[in-house]
């Protein structure tokens, strides 16, 4: 064999990256040589009568269970009897399995099974991995790659309900390297992993940091003055009550057809945003001349409030100069002296809520769960000087930039880990080139 045609034969074979003591192609193999493949089989099903509270039985794992990172959260686990549990000892899981999700709208979607709080199984939705010949870390990390997910695309049964067979996943085309150095790229990647769960943890700590200075520098439910306050404004005396209307009015400025501002949305995660990047494409903007015009600094909510919507979001025009909100929105401003960066604060801080729930529950007697613009401003604030407004926004912008921050350095580390999936793995098609690593329903292509 000639240098080209080596060059030709092992394209593919072997990723762009290594790890210098490793020179050896991967090899080309099936998934089911390497592993056993369980799910429960179908008389083994359970119906509501098997499920049971948590202390009475197993923990039977779910799609809901499976995170976006890969990982497990059982903070709405189902349990079934232990009856159940033990009627399918080949599905009980380890930790050190993968499972995947083979049926369902999130089909493909998997997980490193890690850290299992109680006994646990799975339900009928769900394959597990067991090993055979492959490195625990490394079976996830190619089953999660896009290799393996684009694969899961391409054979999965359509319908109502998208399922992929475990004859198909079985034969799931996969390159692998020897035993070494699956280890080597598991430890890879999994100390950036700890890496990516300890600022995790401190960027959960900075959040309950700022929910516990909301809880303190604000006053409580029935209180005048909050519990915290900044040294210079201690002998300031209580807050003082006014209604909404008193210190800030309607926003009502009707877009014109000329209008070129951008159509806004509002996301409760989010904020005010564009609705091309809330929806991933523009679903209005006919008939414009019914939006509202809001500018900087303004407020909004949505007042079609149903019964299954709890009503809380207010949001600031903090991104935007100026942009068109739909009909469904009622928008406020604050009067000139009134520091709009405290109230935004002061509307997520929760203190309002109880005053809209009591409006809310007053229209659901009649039959109306909307909250119009005359009943929002009709209800009370409280609100210190202008002086000890600033003082506590300021505060918490400061908060938030140290949580912008943490969440910058994490997404950092995640675009690294994805860059390195890239490099570490080869494409199990010679023809195929590997992009970012991601589950197709969230992105990463």
């Amino acid at each position: 064999m000639n240098h080209g045609e080596h060059e030709k034969k092992s394209k593919g074979l072997a990723p762009k990256l290594r790890f210098p003591e490793f020179k050896d192609d991967w090899k080309r193999t099936e998934l089911g040589k390497l592993i056993e493949i369980k799910g429960r089989i179908g008389y083994r099903g359970y119906t509501t009568e098997d499920i049971v509270k948590e202390v009475e039985g197993a923990i039977s794992l779910s799609p809901s269970n499976i995170t976006d990172t890969g990982s497990l959260s059982f903070d709405k686990a189902t349990y079934i009897s232990w009856k159940k549990y033990e009627e399918s000892p080949e599905i009980i899981l380890k930790d050190g399995y993968t499972v995947l999700v083979k049926t369902g709208s999130s089909f493909g979607k998997a997980a490193f099974v890690k850290n299992l709080p109680d006994k646990t199984t799975i339900n009928p939705q769900l394959v597990v991995f067991k090993l055979i010949e492959i490195n625990s870390v490394f079976l996830f990390l190619i089953v999660s790659n896009y290799s393996i997910q684009k694969q899961i695309r391409e054979c999965v049964v359509g319908g109502a309900i998208p399922t992929l067979s475990q004859e198909n996943i079985s034969k799931f085309d996969i390159l692998i390297p020897r035993m070494e150095e699956q280890q080597k790229i598991a430890n890879c990647l999994s100390s950036i992993d700890e890496l990516i769960t300890v600022e995790a943890k401190k960027l959960d700590a900075l959040k309950a940091y700022k929910k516990g200075l909301m809880q303190a520098l604000f006053p409580a439910e029935g209180e005048t003055v909050p519990k915290l306050r900044f040294p210079e404004f201690r002998d300031a005396g209580e807050w003082e009550e006014k209604t909404i209307q008193q210190i800030a009015k309607p926003v009502c400025d009707k877009a014109k057809v000329t209008d070129e501002n951008t159509i806004l949305t509002l996301s409760a995660e989010h904020g005010i945003i564009h609705q091309g990047d809330y929806f991933g494409k523009k679903i209005a903007g006919k008939n414009v001349d019914r939006y509202t015009k809001i500018t900087i600094n303004d407020f909004v909510y949505n007042d079609r409030t149903t019964k299954s919507f709890t009503y809380g979001t207010i949001k600031r025009l903090s991104h935007y100069t100026s942009g068109l909100v739909s009909p469904i929105y009622k928008c406020f401003r604050f009067n000139e002296g009134e520091n709009p960066t405290f109230w935004e604060w002061y509307f997520e801080s929760g203190i309002h809520d109880v005053q809209l729930h009591s409006l809310i529950n007053e229209g659901a007697r009649t039959g109306r769960f909307n909250i119009s613009i005359q009943k929002f401003l009709s209800t009370q604030a409280l609100s210190p000087q202008p002086p000890e407004q600033q003082k506590i926004a300021d505060c918490f912008s400061s908060v938030d930039e140290l949580i912008t921050a943490q969440s910058e350095k994490i997404d950092a580390l995640k675009a690294h880990k994805k860059g390195l999936m890239q490099q570490l793995f080869p494409s199990a098609d010679e023809e195929r080139t590997t992009p970012p690593f991601g589950h197709p329903s969230r992105g990463g292509e």
